[in-house]
Parts: structure tokens; C-alpha cells; sequence
């Protein structure tokens, strides 16, 4: 019996679980990251008894910018998990998660500038240099458009170790994420700090790992890995 026979009780069950994950799990979970804004544009037509309530151009703002951020906390989830239960398959689940932060990230900014700021550009200069807060979404957002235009196999090929470093970056904006959350948020921080805490649990892993894969003895490719998220 080969190691990948092993590991997958025959090469045929490991064919079919591989195809079951593509062509039924995954156009699920797909449809599944699509429900939030489904339910926001029902809301906005009221389609189906959904009403986004009395304010809802703060409704679609919030629950845009609260999913970006949900996204980058799971895209970021998924190498703790196939650290912790020793399957890849959780891996072919992370590129999708991450481009549909980038896509709740775009509709956060398009609702933002079209219909909070009326598609008026000026006053989207003026409150990114006036409140804090919005340069620093305004910042995460910019820095997602390079990893979403990079997450193709054929641009991790292209660009080797060059593509591991700029990945990196979901680090510093998912952070810049939780700041952006939690700067606007006038009282109650107890969101905020959940996203807050929950980040530096998986940084904090990471950190972790990084550091026990430079003790003697550990097998530095099986623990380090090229992960970036």
C-alpha cells in the first residue's frame, strides 16, 4: 500500500472524496458565503418580507464591512485547522474565503461611496482624511487588491517566494480590520474585542509555530510549511 493509499483508504476513495469536495462541497459553501448579501439586496427590493429596517444604508454598511472582517478571521482559521486535524482538505476552502473578503470588502466601499456619500468623491476625500478610522479601512481595502489579483496558481508559480511575502499582508489587514471596527464604535466594544482577541489567538499560533519550528530537532518543512494565512 502506498503512504497516499493510506492515507485516503485506496486511491479510488481518495478520487472520489476530491470530487465530491469540488464539484458538491465547495459550490455549496460558495452559495452558503453568498447568503449575507442575498439577504441584503431581498432587503433593499423587499423581496420575500425582508425589511433591512429604518436605516438601511447602515444596515448594509455594517453588515458588509462585519463580513469582510468574518472572512479574513476564516480564511485565516484554515491552517490552524489542517494543522489540528492533519487534513489539507481545509486548504481548498482558503483562496475561496479570502476572495469573498475582498468581494464583502468592495460592496463595504460601493455602499459606503454610492449611497452613503451620494457618489461624491470629494466627500470620500474629505472623511478619509478626517476620521481615522475610514484611511485606515480605506488603507485594508487597497491592500486587498493585490492579493485577490494574485490568488490564481498561475500567479503563485510566477511570482515563487515573492507570493508567500506579499500574502503576508492578510496579516496586517485583517488587523487593520479589527481597528477599523473597533475605532468607529462609539460604546459597546464587545464585538470589537472578540474580533480583537480572535485575531491574536491565530496570530499568536502562528508566532508560536514559527518559533518552535527553529528549535533542534523539529522537521522545519513539516511545521513551517509556506503557509501565509
Amino acid at each position: 500500500m502506498t503512504p497516499s493509499q493510506g492515507r485516503d483508504g485506496g486511491v479510488g476513495t481518495g478520487g472520489t472524496r476530491m470530487r465530491a469536495i469540488r464539484w458538491v462541497l465547495k459550490p455549496l459553501v460558495f452559495i452558503a458565503c453568498l447568503v449575507p448579501a442575498f439577504r441584503l439586496t431581498a432587503g433593499a427590493f423587499g423581496f420575500a418580507g425582508i425589511s433591512l429596517g429604518a436605516d438601511p444604508v447602515m444596515v448594509m454598511l455594517h453588515t458588509c464591512g462585519k463580513w469582510t472582517l468574518n472572512f479574513l478571521m476564516i480564511t485565516l482559521c484554515m491552517t490552524p485547522l489542517r494543522d489540528f486535524t492533519h487534513s489539507a482538505v481545509w486548504l481548498r476552502f482558503r483562496r475561496m474565503f479570502g476572495l469573498f473578503a475582498f468581494f464583502y470588502g468592495l460592496l463595504h466601499f460601493a455602499v459606503y461611496l454610492l449611497l452613503d456619500q451620494a457618489g461624491k468623491l470629494g466627500a470620500l476625500w474629505q472623511d478619509v482624511i478626517k476620521r481615522p478610522y475610514i484611511t485606515i479601512g480605506m488603507s485594508a481595502l487597497l491592500m486587498l487588491i493585490p492579493l485577490a489579483a494574485t490568488s490564481t496558481a498561475k500567479a503563485q508559480r510566477r511570482l515563487g517566494r515573492r507570493w508567500v511575502r506579499l500574502h503576508r499582508l492578510i496579516y496586517v489587514i485583517a488587523g487593520l480590520g479589527v481597528c477599523h471596527y473597533w475605532w468607529q464604535v462609539k460604546k459597546d466594544i464587545r464585538e470589537p474585542l472578540l474580533y480583537a482577541g480572535g485575531l491574536t489567538l491565530l496570530l499568536g499560533y502562528r508566532l508560536w509555530k514559527q518559533r518552535r519550528s527553529l528549535l533542534p530537532g523539529i522537521n522545519v518543512a513539516r511545521v513551517a510549511g509556506t503557509d501565509v494565512s
